[in-house]
């Protein structure tokens, strides 16, 4: 079913300290920075931008023009994004589940799996692609959070599979993750870790900041140590909780991305004009070059 975003006067309900004035101050010097794409971006991203880099103006600024230039510049995951054949076919493959549970300390929390196991269908870019398709729309419905929570549950992973991890996506990825993902994260777990952990471990980590992995949990298989941060009665069934099954979770998720793709369509706007960008335009290159600062903070409560 089509999903009504959260409104402005709600998001203002929570007690994340955020007032209709900090969103007007965001909002007016938006409107001074012709690069960006101001007649669409919302005044719950505004919210959502506010609260994640802890309610200060400079770094509200820093993260806003960050997060839509990534969006721009990182075309694998979020270029011409729509809900089509191909995003189907990949969520038949993996599921990327918003829980209903939330952790230990309130944050929302994100369930990761493969559900085939067979290398030759895994697609790393695409899945990337698809998840932050599901986050965009769940923040759309629920705005901020205390916090986020992704839980990597690696059930069924093979050798194969690290074959098609390609370096330039999980950089991507961990960048945008990192520095320009409108949430706080407080956590990040995998499950059921493989003999081949190192290995992972070896691919991902040159990607990772200090507060990251000051956040990251390796849990062994079958182990019941995730319970300490998030309950683990509200995985799914499949999982050991008794959330609903793979594949009732699978079929939820396809029907109500295919029934908001509109909200895709009002998405893909919100992107930079680097022809527009006062100085010199910004590309992947200025990005990995090492002349970005690290603006957004992780949140390690």
């Amino acid at each position: 079913m089509s999903i009504k975003g959260i409104s402005l006067e709600d998001e203002l309900k929570k007690k994340t300290g955020i007032t209709p004035q900090d969103i007007q101050k965001l909002r007016g010097w938006l409107g001074t920075q012709p690069h960006l794409p101001g007649d669409y971006i919302t005044d719950l991203d505004l919210a959502l931008i506010y609260h994640c880099c802890d309610r200060s103006a400079e770094v509200s600024k820093q993260v806003l023009d960050l997060h839509y230039t990534l969006r721009t510049l990182f075309t694998s995951f979020f270029k011409d994004r729509v809900m089509d054949d191909k995003i189907e076919k990949n969520l038949q493959y993996v599921l990327l589940q918003p829980l209903q549970v939330r952790s230990r300390e309130q944050d929302a929390v994100l369930y990761c799996r493969l559900l085939d196991y067979e290398p030759k269908n895994f697609d790393f870019a695409k899945s990337l692609r698809s998840v932050l398709m599901i986050l965009d729309l769940w923040q759309f419905e629920e705005g901020t959070w205390p916090g986020f929570v992704l839980i990597f549950d690696l059930d069924g992973l093979k050798l194969g599979h690290l074959a098609k991890l390609d370096v330039q996506s999980i950089q991507q990825f961990l960048y945008y993750l990192q520095e320009a993902m409108l949430v706080k994260v407080r956590g990040l777990h995998f499950l059921n870790a493989p003999s081949f952990m190192d290995r992972l471990m070896m691919m991902i980590k040159p990607f990772m900041k200090k507060e990251l992995i000051d956040v990251l949990i390796i849990h062994q298989i079958g182990a019941k140590t995730l319970d300490k941060h998030v309950p683990m009665v509200g995985l799914p069934k499949g999982a050991g909780g008794e959330f609903k099954s793979f594949d009732e979770l699978r079929d939820e998720t396809i029907a109500r991305l295919n029934a908001n793709k509109q909200f895709f369509v009002e998405e893909n706007k919100k992107r930079v004009v680097e022809a527009k960008r006062p100085g010199k335009p910004k590309t992947i290159s200025d990005i990995f070059g090492g002349v970005e600062g690290s603006f957004k903070k992780l949140d390690i409560d």
